[in-house]
């Protein structure tokens, strides 16, 4: 079989260049996915007792009209739009997010603790090296020791000293000694931080009804159950596990980077296999709760640093849509997420009983609610986030011309490894501006490899 471009994974960014390379015309590509469905990260399950569950807490925001335009296409006018309502649970408080600004409502000496890091001659004068660094040096100690250290290494399951800081852009709000301080004084919530303030949710089949739609689209050009296990650059053929034999002119690869060079390239350099020992990775378990009966409770998702609880966050995902459960407005449906790495490993077997005793300790479960479970559900992910370490940008600087070099581009959440280009936006848009890229020669403008500030 032979293609003008060949796609591997029916995720996010591949179905994004899938469905640009049709609308500028060209017909001759494939797009190989190795499961029986597409979405990747982004696609959702329906489980045993038919609650919806996503893979992770997403949303649907945007900083691009084509992906706003696609999801619209997609969903028609069947999507909710939420309010975002975040919290934090650290110290025994529940905190609104971004903690940082609203330290009032935490214990008096905590506050005073966070408030006294903040000021001038307490936190650290010095060009940090690592996100630990910056940490202290933007928040202080107290932030640091009450939130945004613990909290980042339940997260990322790394510590902070081996991760950079240039990536943290909109990720993170920074600290406003002053806004902090006028919140504290006029006793006044500060939520409205952040580019998800506002998002929308599909009303039926999670995350992925956007992606399922859109493969349907190009049903055509997809080809499931092709496991890519081969690629020999120099002839240019991708050979699949299931026996498929797939010559292309230029190579687009969704999957792990890191799986790529170590994996299914033929004969990949000693340097290129060096380069990618750089590029680490968390994983994530995700455990779903379905309960039966229902409690006024408006909150989005919640934050949880401390180490009383497995999960770094929880989501209200009956509150997403109601149709995420069986018997809409008589259940909830609480989604739990634990990372795990060789810095931080856990027994998934372990993790439900964990998760279902945090969210008791938080009073996300009541008393009586153990025995009113009507599903669980578990679903480990090996690949949750690319951890951006304190090598990852050299790396990526001497895997990606390499590729290029040869047709082979990688892009997406793993593809390109840059957690800061790592939403479904950018993900859908790094594979829509790289059809662009071969169809008309538009420079990429999401995924990029800058040297670091």
């Amino acid at each position: 079989m032979e293609v003008k471009y060949l796609i591997i994974g029916a995720g996010p960014t591949g179905l994004g260049a899938g469905r640009r390379l049709a609308e500028l015309g060209e017909r001759s590509f494939l797009i190989l996915e190795a499961q029986d469905h597409a979405g990747g990260l982004s696609s959702s399950r329906v489980d045993e007792a038919g609650f919806t569950w996503d893979l992770g807490g997403h949303v649907v925001f945007s900083h691009y009209d084509y992906f706003d335009r696609m999801v619209e296409e997609m969903l028609a006018d069947e999507f909710l739009t939420h309010q975002r309502e975040s919290w934090v649970f650290a110290s025994g408080c529940w905190i609104p997010y971004p903690f940082q600004n609203n330290i009032r409502h935490l214990p008096r000496k905590l506050a005073w603790e966070c408030v006294r890091g903040l000021l001038p001659n307490h936190r650290p004068d010095l060009k940090p090296s690592n996100f630990r660094e910056w940490i202290l040096a933007c928040f202080g100690p107290g932030v640091a020791k009450l939130f945004m250290l613990p909290y980042n290494f339940k997260v990322w399951a790394t510590p902070p000293e081996l991760m950079a800081f240039q990536w943290i852009g909109e990720r993170v709000s920074v600290v406003d000694l002053e806004r902090v301080l006028e919140n504290l004084v006029l006793e006044r919530d500060d939520v409205s931080w952040g580019p998800n303030n506002t998002f929308r949710f599909p009303l039926h089949g999670g995350t992925g009804r956007i992606y399922s739609r859109l493969a349907e689209t190009l049903a055509g050009n997809i080809q499931y159950g092709q496991a890519c296990a081969r690629i020999d650059a120099e002839t240019k053929t991708a050979y699949t596990d299931a026996g498929l034999a797939v010559r292309y002119d230029k190579l687009l690869n969704t999957g792990p980077l890191d799986i790529l060079v170590r994996g299914l390239l033929d004969n990949a350099p000693d340097s290129l296999v060096n380069a990618s020992c750089d590029l680490a990775h968390n994983s994530v378990h995700v455990t779903g709760l379905g309960v039966d009966g229902v409690q006024p409770d408006t909150r989005c998702w919640m934050y949880f640093p401390d180490g009383d609880s497995p999960f770094y966050r929880v989501t209200n995902f009956h509150n997403y849509s109601p149709n995420n459960t069986p018997a809409p407005g008589e259940q909830r449906a609480f989604m739990c997420e634990t990372s795990s790495s060789e810095h931080k490993p856990e027994d998934p077997g372990a993790v439900m009983d964990a998760s279902i005793r945090g969210l008791q300790g938080g009073g996300l479960m009541l008393p009586g609610d153990e025995g009113r479970i009507a599903s669980r559900f578990q679903i480990d992910l090996e690949y949750g986030y690319p951890v951006p370490t304190l090598g990852r940008d050299a790396a990526l600087r001497r895997i990606q011309p390499w590729l290029e070099q040869r047709d082979i581009y990688s892009r997406g959440r793993f593809g390109g490894f840059k957690y800061e280009v790592a939403n479904m936006d950018h993900s859908v848009m790094q594979g829509v501006e790289w059809a662009e890229r071969m169809v008309q020669g538009k420079p990429e403008t999401t995924y990029t490899l800058k040297e670091p500030q």
